[in-house]
């Protein structure tokens, strides 16, 4: 299974006319951001989203003022953990159709969410991940490139699915979100959903989005001791969908009868 890379966006976009039949909830995870949540909620295009919620994830600086200051919606998740972070989230919702995952150090491109959304706008996926194609020198370090690569490959080899990375900025329909069933509470989320949309058939893309280096010191490949607690925990992750996992996931359905994902 291929997962279809949308290399170019078509010039009219359509957002405009497609996104105000559908709201799109952001959720942005953030840990002690204070230096740069302002420009990752002011660069979030306010015409194409319904809400921002912004999940302080345990901050002891001033990111949950700030972001309250800037418009977005603040909930409290004092349990560390990216996966924690994003469930909470997910809990804050108002009934959107789309939902968008962001991070909160500005390394994404907030205004390229027109590009990511509207495959899902558009009715051709379900699923669509930011592939970081065009990252900035020095954007992703070493050791994060070599667990984004290991990781694809082993959900190619496990799952025969093609993804080429595992970008945090990302959308989903909700229904299909909520189907997912997300379990994982720290650093193995980005790729259980991966897997999982996999396993149900999803119909996934990826889209080139821009990475710059972020604002502050990464939580996790900016440490040694948060790149083994993240590696770890992603290939625990992988191992367990493919070996242990008696969910039965591959029967079921989670796209509304709607078809799988590209193969070629």
């Amino acid at each position: 299974m291929r997962i279809t890379t949308l290399t170019a966006i078509a010039p009219e976009m359509r957002i405009e006319r497609l996104a105000p039949i559908q709201k799109i909830s952001v959720i942005v995870p953030v840990l002690n951001e204070e230096g740069s949540i302002a420009n990752v909620i002011g660069d979030i295009p306010k015409t194409l989203v319904q809400e921002i919620i912004v999940v302080d994830n345990g901050c002891t600086d001033n990111t949950a003022a700030i972001a309250k200051q800037n418009g977005a919606k603040v909930v409290t998740e004092p349990r560390r953990g990216y996966g924690y972070a994003c469930l909470a989230g997910i809990a804050a919702v108002t009934e959107p159709n789309i939902v968008v995952f962001l991070d909160g150090d500005y390394s994404d491109y907030p205004t390229e969410m027109p590009q990511l959304v509207q495959p899902i706008l558009e009715g051709k996926a379900d699923f669509v991940v930011g592939t970081r194609a065009n990252a900035a020198k020095g954007a992703l370090l070493p050791q994060a490139r070599f667990g984004n690569w290991l990781a694809c490959l082993l959900m190619r080899w496990f799952f025969g699915v093609h993804w080429t990375d595992l970008g945090p900025f990302r959308a989903i329909r909700y229904p299909q979100l909520l189907a997912l069933d997300m379990q994982d509470k720290t650093f193995g989320w980005t790729v259980e959903m991966q897997i999982k949309s996999a396993k149900m058939g999803m119909r996934t893309c990826e889209v080139p989005v821009c990475y710059r280096k972020r604002i502050g010191t990464s939580k996790i490949s900016g440490t040694v001791l948060g790149t083994l607690k993240a590696g770890y925990k992603i290939l625990g992750t992988l191992f367990y969908y493919r070996f242990f996992d008696k969910s039965g996931s591959n029967s079921t359905r989670a796209t509304d009868n709607a078809p799988s994902a590209d193969k070629r």
